[in-house]
């Protein structure tokens, strides 16, 4: 029976040896608990670290052994390679820069080594249990070349990856001298997952540009392969936080813990040690709340809490420091023999303890200088049982495009920040009651467990979009068939591309002239009543008219904005269309013109096409990835395309294609039989809109809405001439 594999870079349990033995407490973490209902049942399993070096055999086998009833499979690392490979290049580079710390990137080629070299330790401990109809869910940054590693091995394998840290800029991306490797790596995947959509749109401007791979919307082109980029927040256990705060061990805490503190407002800030955070920003703030506002003194305390991390690495260790140093002088400054105005405990909690914190705090200070999501603030909201409490929340964090009823700052607004700390210390319940209800609205419809049936719902849509577009060669048998329903109808119809399809491509776009050969084949095919041919093509009129209007065909020009009847002259398409965009694109293209020497423009009714055949190669794609990025981000509102062809960028409106006017001709002449070969992304529109009965060719070997492919024009030219 197929199953789920899951695999992070940590399993979800935490190691506890008792002499000679190994015991596992489970993790109380977020992504444990939504991932619960998948790992723990059937033959499914979590792959990951265990935590900790086994270096001996005997004790591997005894950890092992341990978690697999526990449904549960170790990588284990050696100490050089946990601290190469994860303190090293996962979180000295990649941590760093996905969050634009730029000044703390460390670029470390025997890091990079380990990293690849535990990669591929994942992706072999993890190809060990696949087996037919499996599927991978790899988790976050550590992880990205694991996906192409499987894939080399288990080519058809289904494959989901999720980052749980933000994907940067494509200008901070580019400084990583490992970046394609990563990106080649992690498109491994079929679907890969964000936490929001500018995220996604990072991650997308970098595989085009750094690549090369096209992509339309949300879905990317590979060779042989379509995968997925989308967006889908994390949420949380939102009922477990709910019900803990009403439970006696979580309420005895908060009768504790309000009797040391006194009778005070209390501001929560809990957060890992890390220098993304913004704790010395925060801490900043307050002091200039305290200096500014000196009614609140003895009134108002701030709870910090820092729990350890990665304090072996200097960054952190130097962080640490400055948080120590600065929390002594406030409270040198403000204190008081009956007040301190910043509890600080720098170590973890238990989950009671957790729930007390939330529960008693009137304010939550979530200020992060960059956030992939932070649950945090979710877990505030949701233990706000008596629908009080005011969440200040940095908008740099994922979770400020959910929860737009918190008090939303910058960060590195300082002044500001001091200033929403006021309003949010005498914000009347009335208006606290309102922004709580509805962000925990919000935060209990999309919990965790929505979260992981969402993502697994999407990767299962993407492979089965990925067989819809898995096209099959038109061998013999399939060849046979089609010629015999050819055989047996009495009404046929004919959609055919031109360049590429009919013609190969030519350095030169004006070469591309029909040959005897071609031209006889269409004479054969029109010459027959049955027939009736439609060369649809995104040439310009002129063109396709001066080549191709003596035959008995119908010519479509300019991906449908001009058409030709036989011995009549061209149509301009009904509908009507605003040119408004044709300038400002214009000038863009004529921008990259000027940098790139031998591209030009062409100009047509509906579209401008950036033509770079003649330039210098590399220089060339780099231009288009860049052009075709700018172009996209630029005409997002005006319902334009944005196509990447062979050698060309194209942009055109929306309001009409060639699938449009293929469904069109096919509603009014009602074919008992419909053949359509194309071999570019603007063909994909006819693939897509002719009913499920038409006969779809796909030039090349890449996916596609057609049913069949053939490798190129002169197969094509062969197919057709046995229809005559």
């Amino acid at each position: 029976m197929p199953k789920t594999i899951i695999v992070s870079n940590r399993l979800p349990v935490r190691i506890e040896k008792e002499g000679e033995d190994y015991t596992f407490k489970p993790s109380e973490g977020g992504l444990a608990t939504g991932l619960g209902s998948i790992y723990k049942s059937g033959n499914n399993i979590w792959i990951g670290w265990p935590g900790a070096s086994f270096e001996d055999e005997t004790s591997q086998k005894r950890v092992t052994d341990s978690l697999r009833e526990e449904n549960m499979k170790p990588v284990f690392l050696s100490e050089l390679e946990v601290s190469e490979y994860y303190l090293g290049f996962s979180n000295q580079t990649l941590w760093p820069a996905f969050h634009y710390f730029v000044q703390y990137i460390k670029y470390n080629e025997d890091h990079w080594e380990q990293y690849k070299k535990v990669n591929q330790k994942f992706a072999d401990v993890i190809s060990e249990s696949i087996e037919p109809g499996d599927t991978v869910w790899l988790h976050d940054y550590q992880l990205f070349l694991v996906a192409g590693y499987l894939r080399e091995k288990h080519p058809d394998v289904t494959i989901g990856f999720f980052l749980h840290i933000p994907f940067p800029s494509y200008e901070v991306f580019r400084m990583i001298p490992w970046r394609k490797e990563l990106l080649k790596g992690v498109l491994g995947a079929d679907y890969i997952a964000f936490h929001t959509y500018d995220d996604m749109r990072h991650f997308l401007s970098s595989v085009h540009r750094l690549v090369g791979y096209s992509y339309s919307r949300n879905e990317i082109q590979l060779e042989s392969r379509l995968v997925v980029a989308d967006s889908i927040p994390m949420g949380i256990d939102y009922n477990k936080f709910a019900n803990n705060v009403g439970t006696e061990a979580t309420k005895e805490r908060v009768r504790r813990y309000k009797e040391s503190l006194g009778d005070q407002k209390l501001i929560l800030s809990m957060d890992r040690l890390d220098y993304s955070k913004g704790i010395k920003k925060r801490l900043k703030a307050f002091e200039l709340f305290l200096d500014d506002n000196p009614q609140y003194h003895e009134k108002v305390s701030l709870l910090l809490v820092v729990v350890p991390s990665r304090d072996k690495v200097p960054h952190y260790q130097e962080l640490k420091e400055r948080v120590d140093e600065f929390v002594g002088h406030i409270n040198s400054k403000f204190g008081r023999i009956s007040w301190t105005p910043i509890h600080y405990f720098y170590r973890s909690y238990p989950f009671d303890a957790l729930s007390a914190f939330y529960s008693m705090s009137d304010i939550a200070l979530v200020t992060p200088l960059r956030d992939g999501m932070n649950l945090i603030c979710k877990e505030y909201v949701a233990s706000r049982d008596k629908k009080d409490g005011v969440l200040i929340l940095s908008e740099m964090a994922g979770s400020a495009k959910e929860l737009s009823d918190a008090l939303l700052i910058n960060p590195n607004d300082i002044p500001s920040m001091a200033e929403t700390i006021k309003r949010a210390v005498e914000m009347p319940l009335e208006e606290q009651h309102e922004h709580i209800d509805i962000m925990q609205q919000s935060l209990q419809k999309y919990d965790i467990f929505s979260w992981v049936e969402l993502f697994m719902h999407n990767l299962s849509t993407v492979k089965k979009m990925q067989k819809q577009m898995a096209t099959h060669h038109l061998a013999e048998k399939s060849e046979k068939r089609v010629l015999e329903k050819y055989e047996s109808s009495d009404k046929r119809l004919f959609f055919l591309d031109y360049d590429g399809t009919l013609v190969g491509f030519n350095d030169d776009p004006l070469a591309c002239q029909p040959d005897q050969e071609l031209l006889g084949i269409i004479e054969k095919l029109s010459a027959i009543p049955k027939n009736e041919i439609i060369i649809i093509s995104g040439r310009m009129a002129d063109t396709l008219g001066e080549w191709l209007g003596h035959l008995n065909v119908t010519l479509v020009a300019e991906h449908g904005i001009w058409t030709k009847a036989y011995q009549q002259d061209w149509q301009m398409h009904d509908e009507i269309m605003n040119e408004n965009w044709k300038d400002q694109a214009k000038q863009l293209i004529e921008f990259y013109i000027d940098r790139t020497p031998g591209s030009f423009i062409e100009e047509k009714r509906n579209a401008l096409v950036w033509h770079y055949r003649k330039v210098e190669k590399g220089l060339g794609e780099l231009r288009s990835s860049e052009l075709s990025s700018h172009l996209k981000h630029l005409m997002q509102e005006k319902d334009l395309q944005v196509l990447n062809g062979n050698h060309v960028v194209e942009v055109k409106t929306n309001s009409i294609n060639k699938g449009k006017i293929a469904a069109k001709y096919y509603h009014n002449r009602k074919p008992d039989f419909a053949l359509c070969i194309g071999d570019d992304q603007t063909d994909e529109d006819m693939f897509e809109q002719l009913p499920e009965e038409a006969v779809t060719i796909k030039v090349g070997n890449t996916h596609s809405h057609a049913r069949y492919n053939l490798e190129n024009h002169l197969f094509v030219r062969d197919f057709l001439k046995k229809f005559s």
